[in-house]
């Protein structure tokens, strides 16, 4: 998901200019929908064998190894100042630490296909947010219409007709809430960390870094030592690491970069697509009607509350 806003560079006749990549952004932005679509699989493997907080941790430790890789190439600088750092901190905490250990917690009792859905909610979160805590974003029928929309989507999802029968309540509220701090999130970085100078990578680095050092201090107090490495959890848990958080934020610094911040956050309606047909075909998960049906109500609620208004 997106963290900090990547700023435009100008070229001199004062148009974007566009970073040339060897590999088209399309294929990039289809590798990237692919890596987070299967994010959700690989939690359900890893927490088959380690705790949800080791999880947690071992993916942060192993993406933050990857963009740490990633600034000594391109020679970026950590970011400057304890201020910046301090809210870097609480960025990390509502943008990393909080809601992958929520998902990871989450994959306990409901199916990875639920919580990949539960991952789409988030633009509407984030619209509902906005409302309230962003004056420039203002209200209007087709947005309120795709919030509407949205919340019978996931009602949908939920099948609220059979009185949630056979949904783990207490899983399916972490995964919502974990879909809810990212916006809560966004919002944050937008109000306090715009115009800092540092690039996106060197900011992702550094709030990647300090989630890792937040759940090593959080890990030890909840979990015990494993006596025993079940190999597969592990490698899906090296794997959510380096490809789903490292190189998945990576990839999407440079789709940013590239064709804007609009165009890249619609890998959004791509993943619970990619979650639930992982989770049905590989984990050989149940898939009830309301789940895929619910699923494009939200995806068409989503995508109405991102639509801009007309000028």
């Amino acid at each position: 998901m997106t963290t900090v806003a990547t700023p435009r560079t100008a070229s001199p006749t004062g148009t974007p200019a566009r970073p040339r990549t060897a590999l088209d952004w399309r294929i990039r932005f289809g590798v990237l929908s692919l890596i987070w679509g299967f994010s959700f699989l690989l939690i359900k493997v890893g927490t088959d064998g380690y705790a949800p907080f080791q999880v947690t941790f071992g993916r942060l430790l192993f993406g933050t190894a990857v963009l740490v890789a990633a600034m000594a190439v391109k020679r970026e600088r950590l970011p400057r100042g304890a201020r910046t750092w301090g809210h870097l901190a609480v960025a990390a905490l509502l943008l990393n630490a909080l809601p992958f250990s929520l998902f990871a917690y989450s994959e306990l009792t409901i199916p990875s296909t639920l919580a990949g859905i539960c991952n789409a909610t988030s633009p509407l979160w984030g619209m509902a947010l906005s409302l309230v805590a962003l004056s420039e974003d203002r209200p209007t029928r087709r947005r309120v219409a795709g919030l509407g929309i949205g919340f019978l989507g996931v009602l949908t999802v939920l099948g609220v007709w059979q009185g949630f029968h056979g949904l783990d309540a207490t899983g399916t509220a972490m995964a919502l809430l974990a879909s809810l701090s990212y916006p809560v999130g966004w919002i944050y970085v937008r109000r306090t960390l715009a115009g800092t100078g540092a690039s996106h990578l060197s900011m992702t680095g550094a709030q990647l870094l300090l989630a890792t050092v937040q759940l090593a201090l959080v890990t030890p107090l909840f979990t015990t030592l494993p006596s025993r490495f079940p190999v597969v959890p592990l490698l899906a848990i090296v794997a959510l690491g380096a490809l789903g958080t490292g190189l998945a934020i990576f990839l999407q610094y440079g789709i940013v970069a590239e064709v804007g911040p609009t165009t890249a956050q619609m890998v959004t309606y791509f993943i619970p697509v990619i979650a639930t047909a992982a989770g049905v075909a590989i984990l050989g998960e149940s898939l009830a009607w309301s789940t895929p049906v619910g699923a494009v109500i939200v995806l068409a609620g989503a995508a109405l509350t991102q639509a801009k208004p007309r000028r």
